[in-house]
């Protein structure tokens, strides 16, 4: 019997897989905006070494990370070196795959944000649909964090003065700790086309998508560095749970 420690509730359970024989497993990437540091390994052996474990129990285990290739980090890195934003992105992300091929380490597939925006834009629409989400006058879009009850227990962080998500415009938030889905258009930014207008994603939503895309809507492992557990993880729950039901 295996049991492992869930941060989502802050206490050791029997691991469960949805299937019996299979157990599905997304971990966060690198934003590749830089080269990849031995924080990032260690969080990229730690998950492989728990893909072997499982392996070793007797499942078969899908395993994706994803690679985050537009940001503000990618942006602003772009900005600084007088690069295009692009080749700042597949730069670093072919070190982040040297490194991981140098450590011996195995993942099933490596989604990147840039491949999946007509996907995100849907998602983002049926979080608007169901009544999560809204278009703000800059044609950002919005995460409602009130209409989503469970907030805050991934991180156990109930106090909504330490919910500043740090991004997107005060002024235009219903509230100040709503987090953006779709970030509207700056000059000199890359943008794609949405129904919103121009634009690009926002940091959490892609995670959300890229999983259930290619794991389905109910992951057994989703893992990160502890950094990640506010607000990232934590955004991602709440617009996951929300989308799904």
């Amino acid at each position: 019997m295996l049991r492992i420690q869930n941060t989502y509730g802050k206490k050791i359970e029997i691991f469960n897989p949805w299937n019996e024989s299979l157990v599905n497993m997304y971990v966060c990437g690198p934003t590749v905006y830089d080269y990849t540091h031995i924080g990032h390994a260690r969080t990229f052996v730690v998950f492989d070494a728990i893909r072997r474990y499982l392996s070793l129990k007797g499942y078969n285990v899908a395993y994706v990370q994803n690679i985050t290739d537009i940001d503000d980090k990618i942006i602003n890195k772009a900005k600084e070196t007088n690069s295009n934003w692009e080749d700042i992105a597949n730069i670093y992300s072919k070190d982040y795959l040297d490194n991981l091929n140098k450590l011996n380490i195995k993942i099933d597939l490596h989604p990147r944000v840039t491949h999946h925006i007509s996907e995100i834009i849907d998602f983002i629409q049926g979080l608007i649909d169901k009544g999560y989400a809204y278009v703000a006058q800059s044609g950002s879009v919005y995460f409602s964090v009130d209409k989503y009850p469970n907030y805050g227990r991934l991180s156990n962080n109930f106090n909504k003065a330490y919910w500043n998500q740090g991004e997107g415009i005060v002024s235009e938030k219903k509230n100040p700790y709503d987090f953006a889905l779709w970030k509207s258009y700056k000059e000199g930014e890359p943008y794609w086309e949405s129904p919103w207008g121009k634009g690009r994603p926002g940091w959490h939503i892609e995670c959300s998508v890229m999983s259930s895309r290619y794991l389905g809507s109910k992951i057994d492992i989703h893992g990160g560095g502890s950094d990640l557990i506010f607000p990232h993880h934590e955004n991602e729950i709440a617009q996951s749970e929300s989308y799904f039901g």
